[in-house]
């Protein structure tokens, strides 16, 4: 993942740039925030409890600010994605520029939807709240249907940059895009089907950290081409 950096065109270098270093950001931040929450909230537990839930209870909302100032970054990067993917190798093969940056916006929007539709409250989260599943609500298969888009739309991203990668002769980055959106797939139907399983919660913690880190070095390989 050390290969020679394309020069991007002059003319796309002052939008692409500040965009891309905020979606280098967002990773960071969504984690972070994230973990900080999980180790502190009063019953949570990471093997138990998917990082949805975080969004209930009276600290709620740090969460869904966390959902939506990661999703305006996620945006922006997508938007540095489109500028910089039309204008560098391989653009010639327009599909991919087009694609990529369209998938990861749909991730950042459904970051959006998962702070509008938290999801239901279970597991004894937060406290107070009985053990088991709970009643899931409209507003909770709403989260669970965002979620399922977005978290599809982002390993889709990560294979269409692969061939991207691929096509320009970085075989590292390929690997490397190609893993990570395998693996986030292999986490998101882990906990799918897991039914609570701390294996499946912290796969699917896993799978996340790996998705927003492949983001941000992706967003910061492409940076470092405007340089």
């Amino acid at each position: 993942m050390t290969a020679h950096v394309p020069t991007i065109r002059p003319a796309t270098l002052t939008p692409a740039r500040p965009l891309l270093m905020l979606g280098v950001a967002a990773g960071p931040l969504y984690v972070a925030a994230g973990l900080a929450q999980a180790l502190t909230r009063e019953g949570f537990d990471l093997t138990r409890h998917s990082w949805s839930l975080l969004a209930n209870g009276d600290l709620g909302w740090i969460q869904t600010a966390n959902f939506l100032v990661t999703a305006l970054l996620t945006i922006a990067a997508a938007a540095g994605l489109r500028t910089t993917l039309a204008g560098g190798p391989g653009a010639a093969r327009p599909r991919g520029a087009r694609w990529a940056p369209a998938l990861v916006a749909v991730f950042g929007v459904s970051l959006i939807g998962a702070a509008v539709f938290p999801a239901d409250p279970a597991l004894g989260f937060p406290a107070g709240t009985p053990d088991g599943p709970g009643t899931v609500t409209a507003t909770g298969l709403a989260h669970l249907a965002v979620g399922g888009i977005g978290f599809s739309c982002m390993a889709a991203a990560c294979y269409v940059i692969a061939s991207r990668f691929a096509r320009e002769g970085r075989r590292g980055w390929a690997i490397y895009s190609r893993v990570t959106g395998t693996a986030f797939l292999m986490s998101f139907a882990g906990i799918a089907s897991g039914g609570g399983a701390a294996w499946s919660t912290l796969g699917f913690v896993a799978g996340m950290v790996a998705v927003w880190c492949w983001l941000s070095l992706v967003s910061l390989h492409f940076a470092r081409a405007t340089a």
